[in-house]
């Protein structure tokens, strides 16, 4: 099982890949934000240990295998266990178990049930309801905020169940950067409501990533790729596959043929996730080959050039090249303008290292 730590270190793709256009949806945001890329939001960290990182959690029973009601409500099946309750336990109101008996609190009427006390506990929800149920919903949060594009996939559906939907995505990703557990909830609930919608598969992917449960973002990426076709998503999967201790899936993934046609941004985290696995697999020289052939010298100043070459400069001090790890981290704090690494205080602990040396 792969190790549950994880160290501040680049290496995990950092921001939210653009929506696929193959699936409909627009290259912005759920809420309407622009797409950024997501693996890790604009983290900069990294599995050094070789465990490969956090370890994936098991999915949840929140993804039903069970029936759907036409109604996308969990069915909790007739005649089985009532929620909360064992099959042989008393059912809910406290009703006379005999055939044909007579209840004394209703007038005597045959197999009649008693009034349900308020001072009893209510039965608890079973996990597909909790699932369905979903946190509470914010009051500003309309659904009308959800991008365009994404709400075209949303209109098939009866027109409340697309609107309640609509308003989980739109929390999901609200609070996908401050609260991603929280972010996780929403959009289960929303895929509670229906599975065969692409962009919901995606949402749950995307939020049970960047909540740390891999397995399961794993899963629904895989299953919105084959409703969709979409390749967008990739480097999250492989990212996904070193944090469950798969190096060599990451590296499969890293070379799939769609790769290839990928934008600037993208191409960079799948570089960094490639070299991260090679990493994982101790695999030092095959990394610094592997970031040596990116563009680290691009002029440009945006987000994937700040972190390819901070990958780079901690690949370096791993491979324990000091000297050229603190000149890299250098060459990198003067590009993050925006500080999405902490190039500067790595440089500043590696030039104590370098002068005692």
């Amino acid at each position: 099982m792969a190790d549950e730590r994880r160290s501040n270190r680049g290496g995990k793709p950092a921001g939210r890949p653009g929506r696929p256009k193959s699936s409909g949806s627009s290259t912005g945001g759920r809420g309407g934000r622009s797409g950024g890329g997501r693996p890790g939001a604009g983290r900069s960290s990294d599995r050094r240990d070789g465990g490969g990182g956090r370890g994936g959690e098991q999915r949840r029973d929140g993804g039903r295998g069970g029936d759907e009601r036409r109604d996308g409500k969990p069915s909790t099946g007739r005649g089985g266990p009532r929620a909360g309750g064992r099959a042989d336990g008393p059912k809910r109101g406290g009703g006379s178990d005999r055939k044909g008996g007579y209840s004394k609190d209703r007038g005597g009427k045959p197999g009649g049930k008693p009034p349900r006390r308020f001072d009893e506990p209510r039965e608890e929800r079973t996990a597909d309801q909790r699932a369905y149920d979903g946190p509470e919903l914010p009051p500003e949060v309309t659904g009308k905020e959800l991008d365009r594009a994404i709400a075209a996939q949303l209109r098939g559906l009866p027109e409340k169940l697309a609107a309640r939907i609509a308003r989980h995505l739109v929390a999901a990703d609200m609070y996908i950067d401050s609260d991603p557990e929280l972010a996780y909830q929403h959009a289960k609930a929303a895929k509670s409501r229906t599975q065969r919608i692409a962009v919901i598969r995606e949402a749950l992917g995307e939020a049970a990533y960047a909540a740390g449960h891999y397995s399961e973002a794993l899963a629904e990426l895989r299953a919105a790729k084959r409703m969709n076709g979409a390749t967008a998503y990739l480097p999250i999967m492989a990212d996904c596959h070193r944090a469950l201790g798969q190096p060599e899936q990451a590296i499969k993934l890293a070379h799939s043929p769609s790769v290839v046609n990928f934008e600037a941004p993208a191409k960079a985290e799948m570089t960094i996730v490639e070299a991260g696995a090679r990493r994982d697999m101790g695999q030092y020289d095959a990394a610094l080959r592997i970031l040596e052939q990116s563009p680290l010298n691009n002029k440009s100043r945006e987000p994937w050039v700040v972190r390819l070459r901070y990958a780079y400069a901690d690949t370096l001090q791993d491979a324990g090249r000091d000297k050229d790890a603190l000149t890299w981290f250098h060459r990198t704090y003067a590009i993050d303008a925006d500080e999405i690494t902490d190039a500067a205080a790595r440089a500043e602990a590696l030039e104590k290292t370098v002068e005692r040396d």
